[in-house]
């Protein structure tokens, strides 16, 4: 398939900012039952959610330079009963209302404390927004990741491992920078944020790397034969049915050499996962601002190149007829 950088934005800046979130409300809930020092709601919950809301302000700004009509992008939740994409636009701007809801609630303070037990656990009320923000959060990261594996065609895609991809390197990304913001803000948290991220990119260099080796021994099921309804044994072709370019050639085929692939595949491999998880532990060790900040900058570079690899790789039954020049 051909990469297009409006969704390669789109999918990992909204990544971010639902990790970040994530990160955020399980400082918050540890802090509930005293497991971490609690922080001031304005400059680190409040502050936290208005960066989680911008990077998901980010992707959607991105997905519009996708559509060829944005004036009728409300049109593409019309199908939510069927389209994985049509309740992803459902659920991300819910997402987005209940972040700004518990980000006004913390940065105004206009969090209440409902109630108080015996033991010092504290339950507010941003923790009952916060939980149904996240349950928003794995929703459309579930949304996004089937987008891509309910297309049965594209074999690289349809697998369970697709959109636990897009859950684990989202979640990695959002806490790395979760790392950052407390190292600044929040120092007691460091620890916290800081070994969950090494953790979850952990986790998902191994899911990741799992999808590359079930992708690379994937037999394909269409073949020339079956492109063009012939059953002969040798089939040689000669052109791609056309004299001049067109979508089928334009939107179905990335016009890379595999040279380049192999150059992004092994990039984003060292990008994402073993650089960042050694800028964290060194940075978390310094405790070092700069340092954590160039992991996470580092990984979501990473995370590009990893997601231009992805729609790269996928490899549509029609190039079968159409990428042959």
């Amino acid at each position: 398939m051909h990469p297009a950088f409006s969704v390669i934005f789109l999918t990992t800046l909204i990544g971010v900012g639902q990790g970040l979130f994530l990160a955020l409300f399980t400082g918050q809930s540890y802090a509930a039952v005293e497991l971490v020092p609690s922080q001031d709601s304005t400059t680190f919950y409040g502050l936290g959610g208005l960066i989680a809301l911008m990077f998901l302000v980010g992707g959607l700004i991105a997905s519009f330079f996708h559509l060829g009509r944005p004036e009728r992008a409300w049109r593409s939740a019309a199908m939510w009963r069927t389209s994985w994409l049509s309740r992803e636009v459902i659920v991300l701007p819910v997402l987005m209302g209940l972040i700004f809801v518990y980000t006004v609630m913390h940065y105004f303070g206009l969090d209440t404390v409902l109630y108080t037990s015996k033991t010092g656990t504290t339950l507010q009320l941003s923790l009952i927004v916060g939980a149904l923000g996240v349950l928003a959060t794995f929703l459309l990261f579930i949304c996004t990741g089937m987008i891509y594996a309910a297309i049965k065609f594209l074999q690289e895609w349809a697998c369970a491992l697709t959109p636990i991809n897009y859950l684990l390197l989202g979640t990695a990304s959002g806490f790395t920078l979760a790392a950052v913001f407390a190292s600044s803000n929040a120092p007691e948290l460091l620890g916290l944020y800081g070994n969950w991220a090494i953790i979850i990119t952990a986790v998902a260099f191994v899911t990741r790397g799992g999808s590359l080796i079930r992708n690379s021994r994937i037999k394909a099921k269409s073949t020339l034969q079956t492109a063009i309804g012939i059953r002969h044994t040798k089939i040689q072709q000669k052109a791609m049915g056309m004299q001049g370019g067109s979508m089928n050639t334009r939107d179905f085929f990335h016009h890379k050499t595999a040279a380049f692939i192999k150059i992004i595949k092994w990039s984003f491999m060292i990008l994402v996962f073993p650089i960042p998880i050694i800028l964290l532990w060194a940075g978390m060790n310094a405790e070092s601002t700069s340092v954590l900040l160039g992991a996470f900058i580092i990984q979501y570079v990473g995370l590009i190149a990893e997601r231009w690899f992805f729609f790269a790789q996928a490899n549509h039954p029609q190039n079968l007829y159409y990428q042959t020049t």
